[in-house]
C-alpha cells in the first residue's frame, strides 16, 4: 500500500485541530459552569500543546502508527474533570459534555460555508466521486485545490466527529444528554450506572459498529445540500 504523505499530513493537522477544540470547548464550558480542572491544567486554550501532554498516545502516536500501518487515522483526547461537581450538578456536566460535538458541529457547519461559497464564486464543483477527502473539484489549478481539499477534511472529519460523540452511549458525550432532563436522583444513579466499565466497553463497540453505516449517509446528505445540482447516493 503506497501512502500519500500529504494527504496524511492535511488528516493529521485537521485531526489535532479539531480534537483541541472538541477538548477547549469542554473545558471552557466546565470552567463557566464551576469546574475549572481543566482550566488549571491549561487546556481552556486551541494552543495544542496541553491537550497533546495528557494524551501523546491518543493525539500523536496512534494517530501517526494508524496511517503508517493502515492508511487511516485514529485517536483521542481528553479533558479532565471535577466528578464530584458533576455529580452535584449534572445538567452542568451534561452541558460539558455537549459543548465538545457542539465545538465540531461549528467547524462542519464554517467549512459548508465556506465551500458553498467557492461554489457560488466558481472556485468549486461537485465533485465526480465523494469522499471525506474530496468534497468538492476545483475549477482552476493552484491553490484552491489544496484549499478544497483541507475543507473538505474539515468538514467530513467534525462531521464525524459530532456526530460519533452524540451517540447516546457510554462513554460518548451523547451519553450524558438525559442529565439534561432527569430528576435529580434518577440523574444521580444514571451518571453512576454510565461509569460501568462494562456498559462503557460494550458501548465504545457499538459507536464502532454503527458510526460507519451512520456517516456516509449523513455525508451524502450534506454534499447535495451545499452543493447545488448534486444528486449523490449510498452505493449500493
Amino acid at each position: 500500500m503506497q501512502l500519500d504523505f500529504e494527504v496524511g499530513l492535511i488528516w493529521y493537522g485537521v485531526f489535532l485541530f479539531s480534537t483541541v477544540a472538541h477538548e477547549a470547548a469542554h473545558a471552557w464550558t466546565a470552567s463557566k459552569l464551576g469546574d475549572d480542572t481543566a482550566a488549571r491544567g491549561g487546556q481552556v486554550t486551541i494552543n495544542p500543546w496541553p491537550h497533546v501532554r495528557r494524551e501523546p498516545f491518543g493525539m500523536v502516536i496512534v494517530p501517526l502508527l494508524s496511517w503508517l500501518v493502515g492508511g487511516y487515522l485514529i485517536g483521542w483526547a481528553s479533558a479532565p474533570f471535577d466528578r464530584e461537581w458533576a455529580r452535584r450538578n449534572p445538567r452542568s456536566a451534561a452541558l460539558m459534555a455537549l459543548a465538545g460535538p457542539a465545538a465540531n458541529l461549528l467547524l462542519a457547519i464554517a467549512a459548508a460555508w465556506v465551500i458553498r461559497i467557492g461554489v457560488e464564486w466558481n472556485c468549486f464543483a461537485p465533485p465526480q466521486r465523494l469522499s471525506g477527502f474530496r468534497l468538492v473539484s476545483v475549477t482552476q489549478p493552484g491553490w484552491p485545490s489544496e484549499f478544497g481539499s483541507v475543507l473538505s477534511v474539515i468538514l467530513s472529519l467534525n462531521l464525524l466527529l459530532c456526530a460519533f460523540n452524540l451517540l447516546p452511549v457510554p462513554p460518548l458525550d451523547g451519553s450524558n444528554a438525559p442529565l439534561l432532563l432527569l430528576p435529580r436522583a434518577a440523574a444521580e444513579r444514571y451518571a453512576e450506572a454510565l461509569r460501568s466499565p462494562i456498559l462503557r466497553t460494550v458501548g465504545i463497540l457499538a459507536a464502532v459498529r454503527l458510526s460507519a453505516p451512520l456517516f456516509q449517509p449523513l455525508l451524502i446528505g450534506v454534499a447535495n445540500f451545499i452543493l447545488p445540482h448534486s444528486h449523490y447516493r449510498l452505493a449500493p
